[in-house]
Formats: structure tokens, C-alpha cells, sequence
């Protein structure tokens, strides 16, 4: 069976088309198929202007604010060979308000469709929840990476829990070396390497982690933590490198210059995974509660990483069990005690870690993929098409051009006739 995919895919630069590549690459390790065009067929979502070189498994552009390309990938999809279709779904990466271009391409599909929810909201906006809620209906499956994140949609979105399918993101099966020959690669031979890495912007909170190294500094010194990533592109792009510069400023503001190193590059994952394995911490100190899957933390634990991170939900349930450790939101003081408690405690480090690696097992990408397999032979097996309705979102490629012929026929020199009398 054919598998179409929707979401972004490399060369664009994006956690989703990260993750759709990889979601691709593990369905094909789990069939005879050795060419990946032949068992899967992306529909990648793009910027208007972009030009990329895609793979040949990419066999339909969607410009994310052209209307019509929603329309005509529906089409594509439903005379193609494929049996269903899988939508990766995040709101930032469709056209219109919340993504909702997203909306006439499924109303069209006429194969069983399974939606990946990226991101679930606690406190949706209106359209937003509508969009979610008219989504979940189109799905013949729902799949999240989280326990949280199902009793969103239950008791927000009222979606009933047996269409929702818990499946945890994936991880790539790394070549770990040894931390000494990794660290040995770098330069860092007898260092304790602290690691962050990912797109850089403010919910970071990497200054926080800046805050707290100068009384780390006081009781222990050999160090050096590594901020890996460029800067998001859509900061780039509206605010430059004004929150980098901001994090350079206080380095040098603590004198760490000999303990911070930037790395301000989108690296390829044969280099994160290097990076990976000299890291003995890893910390993700974001700012907010309201992100309920993280790529970058579900690859640390899958490295084998000791993790350090706020509380935020995925945090929360994915280093559970001893599997990290947690800290407040902005709490620069408590993040230094864990810190020095863990650079001076060799045996609570590699408790830590050997946690993280044994449950990291299980979420290499060819047992996640498949998971996804199953899933979608079972809703292929017992599909049955959704009836339309009579009330659903407008249909925006099907409205009429805006035209104001109308009003100007209203109109003269004084002005729009309204309740006008004659005679």
C-alpha cells in the first residue's frame, strides 16, 4: 500500500519536514521497497517563494498561501496509487488564518486520512479549535505523542478517545561513539560538556542557563556549554540576530567567554549526533508549560543524554520515572544546584543517562514507523467514508472573487444610498 504525506520535507529547513523524512525513511526499512518513491509519495508544503531541489519521492508542491495548490494536491492525491493519507499537522506551517488552507484539501480526499497532531493547544482560539475539531472529523485516526495531549482533545475538543492513537516521536538510530572519543573529536578532552541545541529564539530560554553558570563557575570549572543551532529562520526574518546577540552580551557580561561556545549553524543529524554524544547534560530550559512534544528533547533521551529541563509537558511525562531532572520556569538558582550537583556526582550522571538510553530504545524510528504501519493497514482494513455534512467551514476556493461592483452601483458623489425613499 501507498502512503501519501503531507508536511514539510527537506531541503526546507523545519522540525516537521525533519520528521516527515524520517517517518518516511523508517516505513521504507519496515517493507521490501528498497526505493522510497515507490511505497511513499510526499506532498511537501513550501514557502511561496522557495525554490528547492526535493527528492523524487516528492511528487506534489504545495506554496503554503496558494489556495488552489490545496485543491489541486487533493486531486493528485486521489488519482494517485496511494491508499491513504497521513498529514503531518502544525498551525504554522499552512496558509491562512491558523493554517486553515489546510481544510479544502481534506474535504476533497477520498482516501482514509490519519492526522499527526504536533502541536495540541490548552487554550485555542476560536478558529483554531474549529480547525482541530473539523480536522479530527476528516480523520479516520488521530495520533499524538503524548498522554497529555489526549485528554486535550477529549476534554477540550470533545473528540471521542478511541480515534486517538498515542504513538511517541521518533528517534534515528544513531552511531554513538564514546563520549571520550566524541569529546576527543571537539577539542573537550576531560571537559563535562553541557549541550542546547535547536532553532534558536526567545522561548528558549537559554539566558536562563546563562544566569546560572557564574555560581556553577564558583564551585566548578571545567566546563563548557554548547549552544547549537541557527537562529529560526521566521526570527531571522523579523528580528535578525537580536535575541543572539542578546545571549553574546551576557556572556560577556559573566565573563564566560571561556564557557559558553555558540555553534551557529543548522547542523545535518550525523553532526548533531557527534554534538550528541560528547554532551554529559543536556538542557532544554524553555520558558513556557505549553509545548507538548519537543523533537530536540525526544533526540537527547534517545542519545542517552542526562537531561535537565523545565517543566513544561512533554518534559513533564517524557523523563518521568528518573529519566531527568526538572526545574522551575526562569529559576536560574535551582538549575545551578542540579547542575554542580550532577558535575560533582559522577554515579547520579550516569544513573541518569543509562535511564534516558534503555527507554530511548524504544523510540528508534523503525519501531515508531512501525506502529504507523499497523496503524494504517488497520484504517485501510476498516475505513468507512465519512458522509458530508450540511454544515462545515466555508470552502474558500469556492467563493466568488471579492468584487464591489455591487456597492459602487449603491454609490454617487455624495456618497452610499441607504434606506432611500422615492417620491
Amino acid at each position: 500500500m501507498k502512503i501519501a504525506l503531507i508536511g514539510t520535507y527537506p531541503p526546507r529547513r523545519c522540525g516537521i519536514g525533519t520528521f516527515t523524512h524520517n517517518l518516511a525513511k523508517a516505513i521504507i526499512q519496515n517493507t521490501n521497497d528498497r526505493n522510497i518513491a515507490d511505497r511513499i509519495m510526499i506532498a511537501a508544503v513550501t514557502e511561496d517563494d522557495a525554490e528547492y531541489e526535493y527528492p523524487e519521492e516528492v511528487q506534489i508542491i504545495i506554496r503554503q498561501n496558494q489556495q488552489n495548490d490545496y485543491v489541486r494536491a487533493a486531486n493528485s492525491i486521489n488519482f494517485s496509487d496511494a491508499g491513504i493519507c497521513i498529514l503531518e499537522h502544525e498551525f504554522g506551517i499552512f496558509g491562512g488564518d491558523d493554517g486553515v488552507y489546510i481544510l479544502p484539501l481534506l474535504h476533497r480526499l477520498k482516501i482514509p486520512l490519519i492526522v499527526t497532531f504536533h502541536t495540541v493547544l490548552k487554550d485555542p482560539s476560536y478558529t483554531q479549535k474549529l480547525i482541530v475539531e473539523e480536522i479530527s472529523r476528516k480523520a479516520a485516526r488521530i495520533v499524538v505523542m503524548s498522554r497529555l495531549a489526549v485528554e486535550f482533545l477529549t476534554d477540550i475538543y470533545h473528540i471521542p478517545k478511541e480515534k486517538i492513537v498515542v504513538i511517541e516521536h521518533g528517534v534515528p538510530e544513531m552511531e554513538l561513539v564514546s563520549r571520550r572519543k566524541a569529546k576527543s573529536r571537539f577539542g573537550l578532552d576531560g571537559k563535562k560538556v553541557l549541550l542546547t541545541f535547536g532553532l534558536l529564539s526567545r522561548n528558549k530560554g537559554i539566558e536562563t542557563v546563562l544566569h546560572s553558570l557564574p555560581e556553577v563557575l564558583k564551585n566548578y570549572d571545567n566546563f563548557l556549554y554548547i549552544i547549537l543551532g541557527a537562529t529560526h529562520p521566521n526570527v531571522l526574518k523579523h528580528s535578525g540576530e537580536e535575541y543572539r546577540n542578546s545571549l553574546q552580551r551576557l556572556v560577556k557580561q559573566y565573563n564566560l567567554e571561556n564557557h559558553v561556545y555558540f555553534v551557529n549553524e543548522f547542523v545535518s543529524e550525523d553532526k548533531l549526533f557527534e554534538y550528541l554524544s560528547a554532551a554529559d547534560i543536556y538542557l532544554t530550559p524553555y520558558l513556557s508549560e505549553a509545548q507538548i512534544t519537543s523533537g530536540t528533547l525526544t533526540y537527547a533521551v534517545g542519545a542517552g543524554c542526562a537531561v535537565v529541563s523545565t517543566p513544561y509537558w512533554h518534559a513533564r511525562e517524557l523523563l518521568g520515572n528518573g529519566r531527568g531532572r526538572l526545574f522551575e520556569f526562569r529559576n536560574s538558582r535551582q538549575l545551578s544546584s542540579i547542575l554542580l550537583e550532577l558535575l560533582q556526582n559522577d554515579e547520579k550522571l550516569v544513573a541518569l543517562r543509562e535511564k534516558a538510553f534503555e527507554y530511548g530504545k524504544k523510540l528508534r524510528w523503525p519501531r515508531i514507523a512501525k506502529q504507523y504501519l499497523y496503524l494504517a493497514e488497520y484504517v485501510f482494513d476498516n475505513w468507512q467514508k465519512i458522509p458530508e455534512t450540511e454544515t462545515q467551514p466555508i470552502d474558500l476556493p469556492l467563493l466568488p472573487d471579492y468584487d464591489i461592483s455591487h456597492i459602487k452601483r449603491l454609490t454617487d458623489d455624495t456618497g452610499i444610498v441607504q434606506h432611500a425613499k422615492y417620491g
